[in-house]
């Protein structure tokens, strides 16, 4: 195949796949479109069956890793744990909404850097919503959160994101030393988040007794009150030594897969002793349709990368850590990730940034984390949630989710970069 259709075919076989994530055509998984692409650009020469060995075996580990933390995931709801956190968030917010959108974005930060935030946004989504609904508030900021900080606050381990993981690999950067380079701008970018959402929000988050249009009889005393829910010990032990086999196997060389897989292993054989989940749950919990279509995704990636993107985007992409030269790789990288989604985004540039050191492959991660929240098409994770949110009958409204994606990606990626000049600066690599 002449190198020009070999181009032409795979740009546009990456929107084919991309469309179909996005539209989902009558609901079919995303990787009804993505395998057949992957087979074609093998099939037809557009990349050749070494470069997509390669991809494959590239993601392998990342694939298995994410397989191994949706189980842990869910089986963690299983447990209890998220029937929980819904308790904690109308106990801490005394029926107050300011409060409680406070208390989500701690919860959320969290649930996001520990358990990734596929965790935020499939099982604390559906938990934000019924809160809500018991205390009587708006729904728009709390549930809004949810998405924005399965993006922002997916910064902080190289655990949090699918992206983080291939950055992780491409850095050589140990798991501690990651979190520590990461950790300021992770901290910055979700304060700088929660001051926006205050500000933009501001008549949402009137107190419920100062809301007239709030629910008749949502009593903002009684709304506070929450059923006693025991914490689910176990799970939460499980996910502490699960973090720690993380910092172990990084330190001995080895995939932080193997922690999550022994993580998972755990919790299902006591909910399957218990009987609180079946093996064929435990598959479906692993998603793999999903696995499928990343793993395809990257192949199609990496035919558009051969065939001339990587050089088009070589000339843009800066070669030194100099504070503006993070954030030019950030916006970049931002803008990247709101065209053709921050997967594809990540593995186009990383290659790229690599060559200049660790200081650019984080800054690609501030802006393929933080960017997606300006776009629905900008993260899967961002697709994800419209999906849950539809199914819970709420309305998400295109212009209101740009306006506020207008005024909070700027004002978190900005001093999110600075804060990553600052830590290099301190911390080396």
């Amino acid at each position: 195949m002449s190198s020009t259709l070999a181009t032409a075919l795979s740009a546009v076989l990456l929107v084919a796949v991309l469309a179909g994530a996005v539209i989902r055509p009558f609901g079919l998984p995303e990787a009804t479109v993505a395998v057949p692409a992957a087979a074609l650009v093998m099939a037809t020469g557009a990349i050749s069956l070494d470069h997509a060995r390669a991809e494959a075996e590239l993601l392998g580990p990342v694939v298995g890793f994410l397989a191994a933390v949706l189980v842990l995931a869910k089986l963690c709801d299983d447990e209890g744990l998220f029937r929980a956190c819904g308790a904690w968030l109308a106990r801490t917010s005394k029926g107050r909404p300011q409060r409680l959108l406070a208390a989500n974005f701690l919860l959320a930060s969290v649930i996001t850097a520990v358990l990734s935030l596929d965790a935020t946004v499939v099982l604390l989504t559906p938990v934000v919503f019924a809160t809500v609904a018991r205390l009587g508030a708006r729904p728009g900021p709390h549930v809004y959160a949810c998405a924005h900080l399965s993006n922002t606050a997916s910064l902080l381990l190289p655990v949090s994101n699918l992206t983080n993981l291939l950055a992780f690999t491409a850095s050589g950067l140990s798991f501690t030393r990651f979190a520590l380079l990461m950790g300021p701008a992770w901290a910055v970018a979700i304060a700088a988040e929660y001051l926006v959402f205050r500000r933009f929000f501001a008549d949402d988050l009137k107190d419920l007794n100062e809301d007239p249009s709030r629910p008749a009889g949502a009593d903002a005393a009684g709304g506070s009150e929450a059923d006693p829910v025991d914490m689910p010990v176990f799970a939460l032990a499980t996910v502490a030594c699960t973090l720690a086999g993380f910092v172990v196997t990084s330190a001995l060389g080895v995939e932080p897969a193997w922690a999550a897989f022994a993580g998972a292993l755990v919790l299902a054989v006591r909910a399957l002793a218990r009987g609180l989940t079946t093996p064929l749950a435990v598959v479906r919990a692993t998603s793999l349709p999903f696995l499928a279509f990343v793993l395809a995704l990257g192949i199609v990636v990496r035919a558009v990368v051969d065939n001339g993107l990587s050089d088009a985007l070589g000339h843009l992409v800066p070669d030194s850590a100099s504070l503006l030269a993070l954030l030019g790789i950030a916006v970049l990288a931002a803008a990247l990730a709101n065209l053709i989604n921050n997967l594809p985004a990540v593995l186009v540039l990383l290659p790229l940034a690599a060559m200049a050191g660790p200081g650019p492959i984080l800054a690609v991660l501030l802006g393929v984390n933080i960017g997606p929240n300006l776009t629905y098409a900008g993260s899967l994770a961002t697709l994800l949630w419209r999906r849950i949110v539809h199914q819970h009958d709420h309305s998400v409204d295109l212009g209101e989710f740009t306006r506020l994606g207008l005024l909070t990606v700027p004002a978190t990626l900005i001093p999110a970069v600075a804060a990553l000049w600052l830590s290099l600066r301190v911390f080396g690599t």
